[in-house]
């Protein structure tokens, strides 16, 4: 009789997609409300979507103990900066202390994979997208989780991002208008929701322009 040992591990991936698209004046960022651990739904409306400021909106899929962990990281480091300069982080700030935050914790990571999406000083929309342990990039569009795979060559299709490796260095924001943007998340979460099982059940959308931050929402298979 073979001996069987019993394995534990800290992390869990509780699966979900998110999506984040920058354009010239907007920026949108998407997330399923699905939360499952291996074959089972924990709950079909838990939001993996968080506000950080007035112009920033962090979208995180993977492990949600990690993720609320971060999340509360974050909201602390955020409010330390607002007590010491008198005024809210930028979207670009805020990208480098998320990317140093998961740095910090690279022998024992978060298991956390952030798009972190709002508009700069500018007005202009922004993406950052990273791994686990704080590599991180200014992108166009972006998308991580369980749907990642089926959602991004959809994006490149359609929005095709210029090479960073271009000179001179050509601008990442897409072309498309917002409410085309938005078309575009709708109709790859709806893809996506056929083919990943742990994508599903209600999408929800923040969408941040010169008028602040909008939400909407749509149903997505319950199945």
């Amino acid at each position: 009789m073979t001996k069987q040992q019993a394995n534990w591990s800290p992390y869990d991936n509780n699966g979900g997609t998110c999506v984040a698209i920058a354009g010239a004046d907007y920026c949108v960022i998407a997330a399923d409300t699905r939360m499952s651990t291996g074959y089972n739904i924990l709950t079909r409306d838990y939001s993996k979507i968080i506000k950080l400021a007035d112009k920033c909106v962090l979208a995180s899929s993977g492990f949600q103990a990690d993720v609320r962990a971060l999340q509360k990281v974050l909201a602390a480091r955020h409010l330390t900066y607002q007590h010491q300069h008198n005024k809210q982080m930028s979207c670009p700030a805020m990208g480098q202390l998320l990317s140093n935050t998961l740095y910090y914790k690279r022998f024992f990571p978060y298991y956390a994979f952030n798009v972190l999406g709002g508009l700069d000083s500018e007005g202009k929309g922004c993406v950052f997208t990273y791994d686990a342990v704080g590599s991180y990039e200014r992108v166009g569009y972006s998308s991580q989780g369980s749907g990642a795979t089926l959602i991004m060559p959809f994006l490149d299709n359609q929005l095709k991002s210029p090479s960073p490796l271009l000179l001179p260095a050509k601008d990442a924001v897409t072309p498309l208008s917002e409410s085309e943007a938005i078309d575009l998340v709708k109709t790859c979460f709806a893809s996506a929701t056929e083919r990943d099982i742990f994508t599903g059940d209600k999408l929800e959308m923040l969408i941040l322009n010169a008028d602040g931050v909008r939400r909407e929402e749509m149903d997505l298979r319950r199945d």
